[in-house]
């Protein structure tokens, strides 16, 4: 899977998970804010990156997380090892 693969697939499954309009989700866009998540929805997004990725998410990756872009980051670097 390329890099702009991976990232249409975040975008697609994102969107259909969290009845959001695709468009909104910008490499730069505030993940948690324009998904407008609360701390059990990202037990969703966990499970979500576990059945379409094959990882596991800990609280400490979800530290980092501030962007779009840091998510993008995050699931390239482990499924491209």
């Amino acid at each position: 899977m390329t890099n702009e693969e991976i990232i249409a697939k975040i975008n697609e499954t994102l969107a259909e998970e969290f009845e959001v309009d695709i468009n909104v989700i910008k490499p730069d866009a505030p993940l948690m804010e324009t998904l407008e998540l609360d701390s059990l929805d990202l037990v969703d997004v966990v499970v979500l990156v576990e059945q379409n990725f094959g990882f596991n998410v800990t609280g400490e990756d979800f530290a980092k997380i501030r962007t779009f872009q840091d998510f993008y980051n995050l699931v390239i670097e482990r499924t491209t090892k």
